[in-house]
Formats: C-alpha cells, sequence, structure tokens
C-alpha cells in the first residue's frame, strides 16, 4: 500500500498559520520531511473555516513556494486537513439481507453497505465526510472486525460518519485551485492528528485526542482500535489572545508574544511579583504586566475550554474506557501547565503528543513540535491511503500531462473522490 518512491505534500490550512509539508517514505517505513513552508494565515482563516479567500489563496501560495524552496519539489498535489465548528459526527448501523446465507460474505458486500452510508439523509447544507467502519454483525452476532469469509442471511455494519459544510469544502478546494494546486483528498484534521501522534495500542486501549489549534480544539476518541467520537470546540489559541489583549489593553502582537512566552495555565505555579514590561505605543509609558494576573486571564479562557472537551468525552459515551487518557497536541499544548490544568478538569491522564516517532530525517527538528501533528498527519494519511501525487509533484512533470492522469480516489475507508462531494454543475473545472 506504502511506496517509497510517493512523494506526498500535506497542507494545514489553519486560523493563526497555514503549513505545507513535504514527506516521503524511506526503506524503514519511516517519513523524510524534505521540505516545509509556514507563514500566518493573513487573517484568512476563521475558527478553522476560510472566511476570506483571496487572503486564503495568498497565504498557501507563500507556504508552498517555501516548501518548493526547500525540497527542491515542484508542488501540483496537496492533501489538504478540513476542521472548523461545522465538522460533527453520528453512528448509523446499514443492514444488508443476502439472498444466499450458505455463500461466504465477499469484500464487495461490504463496500456495497458502506456506500449506502453515503445516501443518509444529513442536515441541509453538509456532506458526509468520512464513513468509517467500527464493527460488523452477522446474524445477530455482534463484535466482528472483518466478516469476510463468513456465513449469513442478514449482514450489519455499525459506522462512525464524520459530515461537514459543503460550503467549508468548496472554499478550501477553491482556495487550493486558485493557489495553482489540485486537492488530493480533504481529510478531518484530528483524524490526520492521530496518525502522527497516536500508537496503536494507545487506540486499542482507549485514548482521546484532543488537538488545540488556533481558531477550534479537535477532538477524536479511539477505543478498541477504532475512531468512535469526533467533535470540534470552537475555542482556541486566538481567544486565549483576545482575552489578553482586552484584560492589558495591549495590541494582538504583543499579546500573542506575551502569551507564549510568558503564558501559564495554573496561576499558582506563578511567582508573586514577577512582572513582564511592555514597551509602551509610540510615547507611552511602558506597561508592567504580573505573570500572575496573566496567568488568571488564562486559567479562566482555558478551564472554560477544558470543561467544555470534558462534557464532549462524557457525552461520547468513553470516558471510563480511556485508559490512556488525553494524547495534549496542537499549538495549544505547548502553553505551561496546559496538561496539568487538563488533568485537573478531566480527571484523566494527559500526555503530550508530538509527531517525530514517525520521523526518520530531513526537516526533522523544524517539524518535531504539537503544532505540526496535523500537517505530519496529513502526509501520513496520504501515504496510507495509496494516493500518489509523485507524478504529479515531480519538477519534471508537465501541467498538461498531469491533466490526462486518473482523478485521485479517497482511499480513507468510505471515502469517495473528491468530485463526490459537490453536485456536478458547481465544479465546471472538473475533469473526471
Amino acid at each position: 500500500m506504502q511506496n517509497k518512491n510517493e512523494i506526498i505534500v500535506g497542507l494545514d490550512i489553519g486560523t493563526t498559520k497555514i503549513c505545507a509539508i513535504v514527506g516521503q517514505l524511506n526503506d524503514n517505513g519511516k517519513l523524510n520531511v524534505l521540505g516545509m513552508g509556514k507563514v500566518p494565515s493573513l487573517g484568512g482563516v476563521s475558527r478553522g473555516v476560510v472566511a476570506n479567500i483571496s487572503k486564503t489563496t495568498e497565504a498557501i501560495e507563500k507556504a508552498v513556494a517555501l516548501a518548493t524552496q526547500n525540497s527542491k519539489i515542484n508542488i501540483r498535489t496537496v492533501h489538504v486537513g478540513i476542521a472548523g465548528h461545522h465538522i460533527k459526527s453520528l453512528q448509523h448501523t446499514g443492514t444488508l439481507i443476502r439472498t444466499d446465507g450458505e455463500m461466504e460474505i465477499s469484500q464487495a458486500e461490504l463496500d456495497q453497505l458502506q456506500a449506502d452510508m453515503y445516501r443518509l439523509a444529513v442536515d441541509p447544507g453538509s456532506t458526509i465526510i468520512h464513513v468509517l467502519p467500527q464493527e460488523y454483525i452477522v446474524d445477530n452476532e455482534r463484535g466482528i472486525s472483518d466478516p469476510v469469509g463468513r456465513t449469513g442471511i442478514k449482514l450489519e455494519g455499525i459506522y462512525h460518519i464524520v459530515t461537514g459544510q459543503i460550503v467549508a469544502a468548496k472554499n478550501i478546494k477553491r482556495c487550493v485551485e486558485k493557489a495553482g494546486l489540485d486537492v488530493a483528498d480533504l481529510i478531518v484534521e484530528p483524524i490526520a492528528s492521530s496518525c502522527a501522534v497516536l500508537e496503536e495500542e494507545e487506540m486499542q486501549a482507549g485514548v482521546c485526542l484532543l488537538d488545540i489549534g488556533g481558531g477550534t480544539s479537535d477532538i477524536a476518541i479511539f477505543q478498541g482500535g477504532k475512531i468512535r467520537h469526533t467533535a470540534v470546540i470552537p475555542f482556541g489559541g486566538d481567544v486565549i489572545t483576545q482575552d489578553v489583549m482586552e484584560a492589558f489593553s495591549l495590541l494582538e502582537k504583543q499579546a500573542e508574544k506575551l502569551k507564549t512566552k510568558f503564558g501559564c495555565a495554573l496561576p499558582e505555579s506563578c511567582k508573586e511579583n514577577e512582572v513582564v514590561v511592555i514597551p509602551g505605543v509610540g510615547n507611552r509609558k511602558p506597561k508592567e504586566i504580573f505573570v500572575k494576573n496573566l496567568a488568571k486571564v488564562i486559567n479562566a479562557r482555558m478551564e472554560e475550554m477544558f470543561e467544555l472537551v470534558d462534557d464532549e468525552i462524557f457525552a461520547s459515551g468513553y470516558k471510563d474506557r480511556l485508559h490512556c487518557g488525553i494524547m495534549l497536541t496542537g499549538g495549544g499544548a505547548q502553553l505551561k501547565d496546559v496538561s496539568q490544568l487538563l488533568e485537573f478538569v478531566t480527571g484523566l491522564e494527559v500526555n503530550i503528543g508530538l509527531p517525530h516517532q514517525h520521523l526518520a530525517k530531513g526537516m526533522v527538528e523544524e517539524v518535531k513540535s504539537p503544532m505540526y501533528a496535523t500537517g505530519i498527519g496529513l502526509v501520513l494519511k496520504g501515504l496510507e491511503n495509496g494516493i500518489s501525487a509523485f507524478e504529479n509533484n515531480k519538477p519534471e512533470v508537465k501541467r498538461k500531462e498531469k491533466e490526462k492522469s486518473k482523478p485521485f480516489t479517497n482511499m480513507i475507508p468510505g471515502m469517495g473522490t473528491i468530485k463526490d462531494w459537490f453536485k456536478d454543475d458547481d465544479l465546471p473545472d472538473y475533469q473526471g
């Protein structure tokens, strides 16, 4: 399934940053990071959703140009993450009554059952992004992970279904195409992040991935080796920055730097008289801010965020089965004492997820941070899905030659081609 010659590009379109990562498998199945480009989002993305197409397109172009410069690869195709509060999930059971119960169940029947899930009615303006098998039931025998080869009349499949807004997906695709690139597939960001920081044993034992980004906090719950629940909390690091701005009357750039350099999630761990001096604007006097007061502002917002996370974990029904606790990743995971606060609020063990376990060489130090978990995960997912962008990402391949190639097909269980996501009249430029 994985080819070491494949070159995959992951494009993380976030609220605070847009990051392109170029990767290739080595002989040992590890990821060589060939290049990386990261730029600010320029205000084009709000809470994980594209708000300004022109600004987002410009930022994508800059990030890809940097990644191209570092990797010496002419990037044409990208695997893109999709996030935002519009991402929702549900469980659904599909049923297939077989005509001959003595014949062995085939993979084609599983594919048919899974394809039927796309006919489910979802909220107006929404589309089904992922259909992920949980388990199968054959003639009322539950807990079957692979029914191929079994016999029976009644075949049922339990699926985890992830939905998102059509407009959000279309805007991402439009921005990427305006930047001169093709979208190989769209992957829900917490699923990508989990691929970068979670081990199979953790997903078997039960673990909650929490990715704190700039605009949203993404949740993915795994148990028994399967994803069981996904959700998005509409708060991220930018809300904390806004709180700091308002509390101390600072500019956004000052508030962000103050938060990242001196911020802390637990006021009690700060020294009583430690002060940070912020230069005044123009001829105004400098401001003196107590680090403990800064921590109180941060703590109030983060505690609110983590209570929402705890509510979501409880609502999933898996809180008592998360034997590996919470894996915390994303840019927000770098804040001092954030894991201790999350443990206090949820009562679960918390570890920081770094995307280094799959990395071999290349720009490893540059991307060995929780903030790059989604970008690395997108590359890994692209490799896992067997969608080779290598021919399109070679410098010598011309655009006309690329257009003659087959349209990319998503190999994530339940995902169709990009064309499946939209009506044909929405995509006049699609060559399928």
